[in-house]
């Protein structure tokens, strides 16, 4: 009993095992088990971000807490506001931010806490249970095994590859995170400072292989866009983090040569994905075909040479069927209109934007997975907190991207070799994602949890580059120390 008690003040065993957890929701067959053990770990979650609280004075060490305290504030003063039936959702939603602020990206103020560590065994554990499920999703999809379950859509779902993950976005994401995960696992510092089992290259090279893949065969635009400007602005720390010295003319030079690296990066993503998802529709069709022949004799020939042109229109493509590039999200973000102006100084919580579209608005929006959010994490932020909320998270995110950025070009040292470069730019290529998903806050989910989790683990890197910080004091000593700003 003693044992689980101390288990259970473990704030870095509950990271680990609820991002683990949020990981298997996506997954088709193990979704409902995960959803349930969720309830749990949520609760869990809770009770730790009291806990940290007295044991740690959370609140007062945390980087940039002054903004966070106040859009809490924000947010419980608009769910008493706009008191409704839905009261609930908007309370667990509040302490999902809680858990969001304080046990993820409050990790910094845990004394004596090895990221590191932590970091590296989370990505570890992401290269691994990705491949092996983008190895069973390719298998299944080569070998023509599909069905339809209830919601469950196995290998395919609306002419998408989806795997064994219960969306094509979904897949998407997770294979732009294993590959950055494969990148942080490169890194030569982190690898020498954990004394733990090395992922072995051939892992890391299936990793890298079946998520490209999985990539391209979901036709995610948005987890396209995430993979795409991580890669920029990794190439954009890469240019300009020069400890040399950049001279005006040299500035000049990285800019042009920048624009013309991204413009090529962006044209070739899009040309390969076209010309791998044509190759590979015609390899499934080749592949399904002779599998079909193999499984159902002569009666089956017969039946495909009679059926030519009806097979011809059930071929996959591996591209959307809604040939909308918005996907439907351009209705989703004009409501958003019409919301923001019911509440636009305090909002409207997050837990009515489904109820107010029913009552007071254009009713787009509904108690599903695809129609219950705006799709855009700002958009989502604005409407449930209105102006004061939105502008608060606002200046929270600009002084922790602002330090970020500072340790990043200013400091004396490289970090090539480091997987603070990493960080930095998934943290802000997650601010485009975030523009096209249900991401950014207020969902939980992998995707959302994983961005905090990565904020987490840079707010690390920015405590431990500035000492100082916590011994400086405003107005007056013991009151408000400018950590909090």
């Amino acid at each position: 009993m003693i044992a689980l008690k101390e288990k259970l003040k473990d704030s870095s065993l509950f990271r680990k095992v609820y991002i683990a957890d949020l990981f298997f929701c996506n997954i088709a067959f193990l979704q409902i088990p995960a959803y349930v053990l969720l309830v749990f770990l949520f609760i869990w979650g809770a009770g730790l971000a009291i806990y940290n609280q007295r044991r740690y004075k959370t609140f007062f060490k945390l980087r940039f807490g002054l903004w966070a305290g106040a859009f809490l504030a924000v947010s419980f003063l608009s769910v008493l506001i706009n008191f409704s039936i839905t009261v609930f959702y908007s309370l667990v939603m509040f302490v999902h931010v809680v858990i969001c602020f304080f046990v993820f990206y409050g990790m910094h103020t845990e004394p004596d806490f090895d990221f590191r560590t932590e970091l590296y065994s989370v990505a570890r554990f992401i290269v691994y249970i990705t491949t092996a499920a983008n190895i069973i999703g390719i298998f299944c999809l080569m070998f023509n095994i599909t069905f339809e379950w209830y919601w469950i859509k196995f290998t395919i779902y609306e002419n998408r590859f989806t795997g064994i993950y219960v969306n094509p976005n979904l897949l998407g994401f997770s294979s732009v995170v294993s590959v950055v995960c494969c990148h942080m696992l490169y890194k030569e510092k982190l690898m020498n400072s954990v004394n733990q089992p090395r992922v072995s290259k051939i892992w890391i090279f299936s990793c890298v292989a079946t998520n490209l893949f999985s990539l391209i065969l979901c036709d995610s635009n948005a987890s396209l866009v995430l993979a795409l400007g991580y890669a920029i602005v990794y190439v954009v720390y890469i240019f300009f983090a020069d400890k040399t010295g950049l001279s005006p003319k040299k500035i000049i030079l990285k800019i042009v040569a920048l624009a013309v690296v991204g413009s090529f990066l962006i044209c070739s993503a899009l040309m390969f994905r076209t010309i791998c998802q044509t190759g590979f529709s015609v390899v499934v069709s080749k592949t399904n075909s002779a599998m079909s022949l193999i499984t159902g004799g002569e009666e089956l020939t017969e039946k495909i040479e009679n059926n030519g042109s009806e097979n011809k229109k059930s071929e996959i493509t591996f591209e959307h069927e809604n040939q909308n590039i918005d996907s439907g999200r351009f209705k989703l973000w004009k409501e958003s209109i019409n919301l923001f102006k019911i509440s636009p100084i305090i909002g409207i919580s997050n837990g009515n934007i489904v109820l107010f579209s029913e009552q007071y608005s254009d009713g787009v929006l509904g108690y599903s997975y695809h129609k219950s959010d705006l799709h855009n994490g700002f958009l989502t932020i604005l409407v449930s907190t209105g102006v004061i909320g939105f502008v608060i998270f606002g200046i929270f995110g600009f002084r922790f991207a602002k330090h970020a950025a500072q340790h990043l070009f200013l400091q004396k040292k490289t970090f090539r070799n480091d997987v603070y470069p990493c960080l930095f730019a998934f943290l802000f290529a997650y601010l485009a994602y975030a523009m096209f998903e249900k991401a950014l806050l207020y969902d939980i989910s992998f995707m959302v949890m994983w961005f905090w989790l990565m904020m987490g683990y840079m707010s690390c890197y920015i405590a431990k580059f500035e000492p100082m910080l916590e011994t400086q004091y405003l107005f007056h000593k013991k009151r408000l120390t400018r950590t909090l700003l």
